[in-house]
């Protein structure tokens, strides 16, 4: 059996060791703990559900799956435009600023890794202020050119946000290392689903609703105590 060399690159890019810079940020889950709304388990769970539905999945995991696409066919110009669609969702400062942020990270490590002129084109473009460089959009690229599949990197993509998510709840709340992978296992099936509905959707299908977690973000600046960026 041989083993697929996108499959590789899903897992590259999904972990946690990529140097994406997520570690830094809980997009609202610091202000929902301080305020003793999310104090365990459960939720942890029902604040990343929350994420998932009303704007990772819809949104950001429809352009990641239309971007690996675009990547694949060498339109720089129809991800420069995915890219500042996506980037108009951000209604939320923090929240823009830190997707941006992981999105040049993303860009600058998977460029790196090898010698592809679209990927460095398109950091090219992020740097010199051309596009914003949005996560979603860096990351089906990168996967994109790796030969990944858009359904997949939809699917890969929502698990590192969650896996992100759980590793920020366990930094806040008190959750040992076992409960935050169960919390990740029952989303599984949500991840599975999500994905195959990116997968499909259209760029214009792409929405985002997320009041709640929205606010939460933009109470984070005001914290009188911050461990995360967003």
């Amino acid at each position: 059996m041989t083993i697929d060399p996108a499959f590789l690159a899903l897992l590259q890019l999904a972990d946690g060791l990529f140097p994406a810079g997520g570690f830094a940020h809980s997009f609202g889950l610091e202000t929902y703990v301080q305020d003793g709304r999310v104090r365990d388990a459960a939720g942890l769970e029902a604040f990343i559900v929350a994420h998932l539905e009303g704007s990772t999945g819809p949104c950001d995991a429809v352009a990641a799956a239309h971007a690996t696409r675009m990547a694949v066919a060498g339109d720089l110009a129809a991800v420069i435009a995915l890219d500042a669609r996506l980037d108009a969702t951000k209604c939320v400062p923090e929240f823009r600023a830190a997707s941006r942020q992981m999105g040049r990270q993303t860009l600058r490590a998977a460029s790196a890794l090898g010698d592809d002129r679209f990927l460095a084109g398109l950091l090219g473009a992020v740097e010199d202020g051309l596009t914003p460089g949005q996560h979603a959009v860096a990351f089906g690229c990168a996967l994109g050119r790796a030969g990944a599949d858009g359904e997949r990197t939809a699917a890969a993509y929502l698990y590192s946000t969650a896996a992100l998510l759980v590793g920020a709840g366990l930094r806040l709340i008190a959750l040992g290392q076992v409960e935050g992978q169960r919390v990740l296992a029952a989303l599984r099936p949500r991840v599975a689903r999500l994905g195959s509905e990116a997968g499909v959707r259209t760029v214009e299908e792409m929405w985002s609703f997320n009041p709640g977690l929205e606010l939460a973000g933009i109470r984070h600046a005001t914290l009188d105590t911050r461990l995360f960026r967003s």
